[in-house]
């Protein structure tokens, strides 16, 4: 479950009684020419959840194959061999919290949450390594 910080207490994120501060009845998808940069990477993350999603089962599931499908092409340079059976059961098998053989978009979420943040780690000791002239 997505937990936010709101008014210094941790309150869950539900859509049927969201926080103050965000208003979904203003919410619309902005046109790519006055979104920011973080709505249009908002806007890829559903649009690419959704494009694999819907090929079997549950539209708003990944099934394994589906979700193999989608670390194949959108993270294999992240990932690395996202064709490892193994490697896909093990994905499969940390990001399914409520153990329903599927992955919803909370968990594809915290997949690319903590992809992001192991990128950032990455990347910051990269720069602050001394460099050898």
């Amino acid at each position: 479950m997505l937990q936010i910080l709101s008014d210094r207490t941790w309150t869950s994120l539900d859509s049927s009684n969201p926080p103050s501060f965000l208003s979904f009845s203003r919410m619309s998808l902005p046109n790519s020419e006055n979104a920011s940069t973080l709505e249009n990477a908002m806007q890829l993350l559903i649009q690419t959840f959704h494009k694999y999603s819907g090929n079997e089962g549950d539209k708003y599931t990944l099934s394994r194959a589906e979700l193999k499908e989608m670390l194949t092409a959108e993270l294999g340079n992240y990932l690395g061999n996202a064709q490892d059976k193994e490697a896909v059961d093990k994905v499969m098998g940390d990001l399914d919290s409520n153990n329903d053989g599927e992955v919803d978009f909370t968990e594809f979420i915290i997949l690319v949450g903590a992809l992001t943040v192991a990128c950032n780690d990455f990347f910051l000791e990269y720069n602050d390594k001394p460099t050898n002239k």
